[in-house]
């Protein structure tokens, strides 16, 4: 689990901005920004913008102004999950707002979280397909607050490049009655990384997909299918519930 212990050391890679929001600061009276990670880089456009981060709280930044009536100016702040947030900071006697709490940018933890678990050892047994000299397997299934990781590993044992044309998730019966249709409830991921083009000739290939949280009726189950574009090579799985349930849990950004 050591690569998930070490999620900051990826997030230099994962950078993703926030809509600019205005802050208005005065001189005599503090104003406190509240992040949802911790704060790991701080740029003031002046020196009349005045920031004092706090040791024991790293998430939250004091931000008060060193002169009055500066001109209009930018701050802006990284956090430890990598979104950058932009303030357009100006001067006024009596701000309105104290304490800003600022959002999450959740397709940024994704891409953190997505993008750790790659490089990850097997956590689960007894989900694959073969088709052919091409191998899926699903290794690993992690969560985090409402989302639920999937490690998918693609191994190509022939001298031939495997061409992914479709990784489809979905719900589906287990049975189906003559007299019925089977159904299928499509899912949309959240974000998704790894190539998901083509796992090359003698090579493997991980893909990790993120998908909403959810746990399946004891007459359905996860289907994860793979295609390659023009040819037969297609592989199959299926996941029941009793898989999902053993999801490891992931820890906080820090």
């Amino acid at each position: 689990m050591k690569r998930i212990v070490c999620l900051t050391c990826m997030i230099g890679i994962f950078v993703s901005a926030i809509a600019q929001t205005s802050l208005c600061i005065t001189t005599d009276k503090t104003t406190s920004l509240v992040f949802p990670f911790a704060i790991r880089h701080v740029d003031r456009g002046t020196q009349a913008v005045l920031v004092q981060p706090i040791k024991e709280v790293p998430n939250v930044l004091l931000v008060k102004a060193g002169a009055k009536e500066f001109p209009e100016t930018n701050l802006s702040v990284v956090t430890e999950d990598g979104s950058i947030y932009s303030f357009l900071v100006c001067y006024t006697i009596n701000p309105s707002v104290w304490v800003y709490y600022l959002p999450e940018n959740k397709k940024t933890t994704l891409a953190t979280y997505a993008n750790a678990i790659l490089d990850n050892v097997r956590t689960i047994h007894g989900i694959k397909d073969k088709t052919w000299d091409i191998l899926a397997e699903i290794k690993g299934i992690y969560i985090k607050s409402d989302v639920i990781y999937y490690q998918l590993h693609l191994r190509n044992q022939s001298p031939l490049d495997y061409d992914i044309d479709l990784l489809r998730f979905y719900i589906r019966d287990k049975k189906k009655s003559k007299r019925t249709a089977v159904q299928e409830n499509e899912l949309k991921p959240l974000y998704v990384a790894g190539n998901t083009t083509q796992v090359k000739a003698f090579s493997n290939s991980v893909i990790v997909v993120a998908l909403d949280k959810l746990t399946i009726p004891d007459a359905k189950y996860l289907a994860v299918q793979v295609m390659e574009r023009n040819g037969g090579r297609h592989l199959f799985m299926k996941i029941g519930n009793r898989k999902i349930l053993q999801a490891i849990p992931l820890p906080d950004l820090r």
